[in-house]
């Protein structure tokens, strides 16, 4: 049960999802940014959560598959900038990095005609929870006992019990591999969408990247690095030897499959869509005019790409959005993550 306990904690207190419909007079987006200060504390000009990140570019090189089920332009033939930001599941900027932390990868695809794609996306299998309402439950139930620094077992037993589709999502989520870094993860949408093609068929769809570095699944029980940034520095070291790349594939959904309920996986064998290349060539800290300042806001799309009926997917953007506003007048604090110049290091 302790164990069980600290794997809890760690994803409610780190995942930037706070999905779900928000009942005014239950939970609004401000109060559940209220639960992540709560719980974490509040560090002026960081986000609420996902606090610890550094910021990447490349491009993303279509191969025209996806044209058949979408409309949107970064689908057709050619090759499109993207920037984005790598970030740990934590709500606080200078926790060590560890091997089993949750890592996430947004990004913002630069379109024609000022439109513009993000996305946010984890190295998970599912959502723990699938509303507002459980999440901030979640968060809650595993925040640390002011008497004993740690979260409260019975408590977090007690909320899985109630709520038996955390329980199934979180036992996922747990028996997850974990990667050694960054560059070997892979990264899912957890929420469905709705690709759009020409002809107005609509597809839904969730989407994954899918890592082309070979480096081997961290061994279980390696011991922690020492380095607290080891997680970034090693992603700056991988990049001094040559770029990153990931496939940007589609799984389509079949009749039946659950498109509004993320602690849900579609069952194994469903058509696939090869998206294209996405090829990560730069890192470089936060700062002002760069990453820092996004706002990955997931119902940013283009035509083409519409939402879901899942609920996390307002929520998370409502959310966000009081996320961005806080820390955007708030005095900005320089990143735990830097990278001094190394030979070989693209910075």
């Amino acid at each position: 049960m302790a164990t069980s306990a600290i794997v809890v904690a760690g994803l409610a207190g780190g995942l930037a999802y706070a999905g779900g419909l928000f009942s005014p007079d239950r939970l609004t987006p401000s109060g559940i940014v209220d639960t992540f200060q709560n719980v974490n504390g509040v560090h002026p000009g960081f986000r609420r959560n996902h606090t610890k990140g550094a910021c990447i570019s490349g491009t993303f090189e279509s191969t025209g598959a996806g044209a058949r089920l979408s409309k949107a332009v970064v689908f057709a033939p050619g090759t499109r900038p993207v920037t984005g930001r790598l970030a740990v599941a934590v709500g606080k900027p200078f926790v060590p990095d560890n091997e089993t932390l949750v890592r996430s990868l947004a990004l913002r695809f630069e379109l024609p005609d000022g439109e513009e794609w993000r996305t946010g996306m984890n190295d998970i299998p599912v959502f723990p929870v699938p509303t507002a309402q459980d999440f901030n439950g979640l968060l809650v139930a595993t925040a640390a006992d002011p008497a004993t620094g740690k979260p409260d077992p019975a408590r977090i037993s007690a909320f899985l019990a109630a709520h038996p589709k955390a329980a199934g999502a979180l036992k996922r989520i747990k028996e997850r591999p974990f990667t050694a870094g960054f560059a070997d993860a892979s990264y899912n949408s957890l929420n469905a969408f709705r690709f759009i093609a020409a002809d107005g068929t609509i597809t839904p769809v969730r989407w994954s990247l899918v890592a082309l570095d070979s480096s081997p699944a961290d061994p279980a029980g390696a011991s922690k690095p020492t380095d607290p940034d080891y997680l970034f520095d090693d992603f700056a070291a991988r990049l001094g030897r040559g770029p990153v790349q990931w496939r940007l594939v589609a799984t389509i959904a079949q009749p039946g499959d659950p498109t509004d309920d993320a602690t849900q996986p579609w069952p194994e064998g469903r058509e696939t869509v090869d998206l294209g290349t996405l090829t990560v060539d730069h890192i470089d800290a936060e700062a002002s005019g760069n990453c820092r300042d996004v706002n990955f806001d997931p119902l940013v799309l283009p035509s083409g790409i519409a939402p879901s009926d899942d609920p996390l997917l307002s929520a998370r953007s409502a959310a966000y959005s009081v996320s961005f506003t806080r820390r955007a007048g708030e005095a900005k604090t320089p990143s735990e993550v830097q990278f001094p110049a190394k030979e070989g290091n693209p910075q």
